[in-house]
């Protein structure tokens, strides 16, 4: 970790900042490990809302007499923006800057969780939990983590995305068994009060300690050379809507948006938000279902961080393929192993399926850094909408499908099902013959 590049400065440089007209040293552990910590502390404290939806469908459900529908509806409105949100905050921070755009969007996250407290009509639910808190979390979601690492990391960057995506993990980890406990003994508004806290005390390590370039201290990005920072880019909207026009022209953003859907369906959508309700419909105790969800994200962290160490050793698109393969054949089998109380074969279905659960995203964004270069980062925001939109569909979808036929158990196949599809389509994905271009200035 000790590997850096600093720009030298003296009183010849009459653009260098008073505070590095010094003798430049090496630090014995770059500041780019420190920005990555900063980012990991900040995607837990977002993701401690996420946690939260799976725990609320039943609550809300015998309180309010909300249909399972209504209620998948504004978890999937939330899905949809957070995915939909990304390619924007990718180019405002470009624009803005890291820290700005983080540090609001960790407050409307604190303020949409607060407010649900004093909701009355699916309406409400729809506007704090779907809206308010699909926008900010959208803003600091994975297009956060590809922006960090792509201008702080040059070596290592497989390994560093893998680690910041299962920062999300992390906090499911961290907060669902506290989260799961405060619902069932002292109801779902202390829990979502817990949460707008937990956004808001994540707010000071942002703007305290976040750089948004390694310029801004003097260094190169680990492993590579040093460069000046470049100039705030205007029009954010237009270039996100820019890159997605001329991205879509290309085959392989339409198969890494397909087969990231499909993720997001598998995921997010089916199992974080209908895992819960599907185990208590077979008379499993929620504290119960909420602790698996959790190992889910103990064995996530862990296979997360090893997709990253793989996908700088090994062509991504391969490890795509047999990550969907293995999460489709997993899903196939979770009806069976449903059941009241947990046994040996349903924990052995919760490690396999934590171990793939975002390990989908390292080998992702490496594709999406290897044809559309400088871009990538807004692409991949374009790319993971697609992931929130399969997340939404499948968030409503689920809901709708238990109140028609009583049971998940046709989710479950289905979605094993469109597994098999996307580890077809990884494989058709090929590496560009050339040198990936910024599609903003080709």
């Amino acid at each position: 970790m000790a590997q850096t590049t600093e720009k030298p400065v003296g009183p010849s440089d009459g653009q260098a900042p008073p505070h590095l007209l010094r003798t430049p040293r090496t630090p014995r552990i770059h500041r780019a490990w420190f920005v990555a910590a900063v980012t990991f502390v900040t995607i837990i404290g977002a993701a401690a809302f996420a946690s939260l939806p799976g725990l609320l469908i039943e609550p809300l459900h015998e309180e309010f007499d909300w249909s399972r529908g209504t209620i998948g509806f504004a978890v999937s409105v939330n899905l949809a923006l957070y995915g939909l949100t990304a390619p924007f905050a990718a180019a405002l921070m470009d624009r803005f800057g890291i820290r700005r755009i983080v540090a609001a969007a960790l407050t409307v996250i604190a303020l949409g969780s607060v407010l649900t407290v004093w909701m009355t009509a699916p309406w409400q639910l729809v506007l704090f939990w779907g809206v308010l808190v699909g926008l900010g979390s959208g803003s600091m979601a994975l297009a956060f983590a590809a922006t960090v690492t792509n201008r702080w990391f040059v070596a290592r960057r497989g390994l560093v995305t893998g680690i910041l995506t299962a920062a999300g993990a992390s906090g499911q980890l961290v907060f669902l068994p506290l989260l799961s406990w405060l619902v069932e003994h002292h109801g779902w508004r202390p829990a979502a009060v817990t949460v707008s806290l937990a956004a808001l005390a994540v707010v000071p390590f942002v703007w305290l300690l976040l750089r948004d370039h390694p310029a801004d201290v003097g260094l190169a990005p680990y492993g590579g050379e040093y460069a000046d920072k470049p100039a705030p880019v205007t029009g954010a909207a237009r270039r996100a809507v820019t890159v997605l026009f001329k991205a879509a022209r290309t085959g392989p953003f339409w198969l890494l948006a397909g087969t990231f859907a499909i993720c997001g369906a598998s995921t997010n959508g089916l199992v974080k938000t209908h895992f819960v309700p599907a185990a208590h419909d077979h008379g499993m105790p929620v504290t119960a279902a909420a602790g698996l969800l959790a190992v889910i994200g103990v064995f996530d962290v862990v296979g997360t961080i090893a997709s990253g160490w793989f996908t700088d050793r090994f062509e991504a698109r391969r490890l795509l393929a047999v990550y969907y393969a293995l999460r489709g054949i997993s899903l196939l089998f979770l009806p069976m192993l449903l059941a009241p109380s947990v046994h040996p074969p349903m924990l052995f279905f919760i490690v396999f399926y934590g171990l793939d659960w975002v390990a989908t995203v390292p080998p992702t964004i490496a594709l999406c850094r290897e044809h559309y270069g400088e871009d990538s980062a807004i692409v991949f925001g374009w790319v993971l909408a697609s992931h929130q939109v399969g997340a939404a569909v499948v968030a409503f979808a689920g809901g709708a499908a238990r109140d028609v036929f009583g049971s998940y158990d046709v989710v479950w196949y289905a979605s094993g099902a469109l597994c098999a599809a996307a580890a077809l389509m990884s494989l058709v994905i090929r590496r560009p013959r050339t040198q990936a271009l910024s599609l903003t200035g080709s």
